[in-house]
């Protein structure tokens, strides 16, 4: 098999937010990427790219960009041979072939995690990446379309019922940017005027956004209350099916459109290479950073269970403000400068729709239009590129002039081949 070596002795298997800032913090020392996209995702704000706030490719950073010293091999890693320190990496184009590395770095991150629920492979969709976002948005703006075009009333506002399991901050800030859709798109749907609308919030632990302090995650549940949102806590998903989804605590709601944001787990692979593995399937690694055992393999990110020394009671959970601080660190540990990683949380944000939302930054805590400013500013703050940045903020500025755009772009990347028509 072709082999080649990785740039500068690095390589860094995973473009996400963890990998790629790695690459980006080692500069002029070189590293090489493999990774399935030529995008780093910031996800704290997807949810404003599914709701039209935010252009689609402004909540993405082209890796070349961001990594401008950084090989970028598009493609996925599927084999480890730590004793000849090779990697088996296979791309769509050239085939499979080895990486040589001096050292070696897992960010691969994570996947939804699921659970055994009847129907909820076949009929729930999910919000994980940008493809999950658009299929979202172009779901619930064709369901306004079907509530419009359906002569029964129960009908209709099934149409119009969206359920979101998990209450973390996924499930919170997607199921309020699309609500504030549907509010502004509703406006050009005349006929569903009188039709009800409902928003459910279902989650197994007894209250939501339990990662931010309780005071201020009782005021998210009462804002969104406040909205309609039916929320569910200490309850989970029984069975789903086409037309219908029933809780554990009896409730049966019909409903089209069911969101899955219970919760992620390491990416599977992990699991074929060999690498000492927690109960979750993390890799374990130590306070540098390194993989238990290994003296030049590495991981952080969703991937790893990473120890914290500031924080020893458990390990980092899988946040982007924790991935970076990783990053950080393990960057400089690459470069010779071995020290312990430690890091204390500087605050929590979350968005809650449209000028609402709720932050703890450094002991002070904001909620309703200062918690959402901040919100917004330390998105900002984190999301790398001066031009991408811009971008957003022009986007942002965009939406306080003009309505939402309503466009439903179920056929983008999906073209009809040439001679094909659709005139029958």
């Amino acid at each position: 098999m072709r082999s080649r070596q990785a740039r500068g002795g690095v390589l860094i298997a995973g473009g996400g937010f963890a990998g790629g800032y790695v690459a980006r913090l080692l500069g002029r020392a070189g590293a090489t990427i493999v990774s399935p996209e030529n995008f780093m995702l910031y996800t704290p704000i997807l949810p404003e790219a599914a709701s039209g706030t935010l252009e689609p490719r402004h909540v993405v950073v082209p890796l070349r960009q961001m990594c401008p010293h950084a090989e970028l091999l598009l493609g996925r890693v599927r084999g480890l041979d730590e004793a000849q320190r090779l990697v088996e990496v296979e791309t769509e184009d050239a085939g499979p072939f080895e990486l040589e590395y001096e050292h070696l770095v897992l960010a691969l991150g994570s996947v939804a995690r699921t659970f055994p629920v009847p129907g909820l492979a076949e009929h729930a969709l999910g919000f994980k990446d940008l493809a999950d976002a658009i299929q979202l948005r172009n779901r619930v703006l064709r369901e306004l379309e079907a509530a419009a075009a359906e002569l029964d009333d129960v009908e209709a506002e099934s149409h119009l019922t969206f359920v979101f399991v998990g209450a973390g901050y996924a499930g919170v800030e997607a199921l309020a940017e699309l609500s504030d859709l549907v509010a502004d798109a509703l406006r050009y749907y005349p006929g569903l005027a009188t039709t009800p609308q409902r928003w459910v919030l279902v989650d197994a632990a007894p209250k939501i956004l339990p990662e931010i302090p309780t005071r201020l995650g009782d005021y998210a549940a009462r804002e969104l209350a406040r909205r309609g949102v039916e929320i569910h806590v200490g309850t989970t998903l029984e069975s789903l099916g086409p037309r219908e989804a029933v809780l554990s605590n009896g409730v049966r709601i019909p409903t089209r459109t069911l969101v899955w944001t219970a919760g992620v787990k390491a990416h599977p692979l992990l699991g074929e290479l060999g690498l000492p593995l927690d109960e979750r399937g993390r890799v374990v690694v130590d306070e540098l950073l390194r993989v238990r055992g290994r003296e030049r393999v590495w991981a952080l990110g969703d991937a790893a269970a990473v120890p914290n020394t500031r924080t020893p009671a458990h390990v980092d959970p899988p946040t982007c403000q924790h991935a970076l601080r990783q990053a950080r660190r393990l960057a400089k540990n690459l470069q010779g400068d071995l020290e312990p990683y430690g890091y204390r949380m500087l605050g929590q944000v979350a968005t809650l729709g449209r000028y609402r939302g709720v932050a703890d930054v450094l002991g002070l805590r904001f909620r309703g239009f200062p918690g959402w400013f901040v919100a917004r500013s330390y998105h900002l703050l984190q999301l790398p590129l001066v031009s991408r940045k811009l971008r957003v903020v022009a986007d942002w500025t965009t939406s306080l002039f003009f309505r939402r755009d309503i466009a439903e772009l179920s056929m983008l990347g999906h073209p009809h081949r040439l001679g094909d028509s659709d005139a029958e």
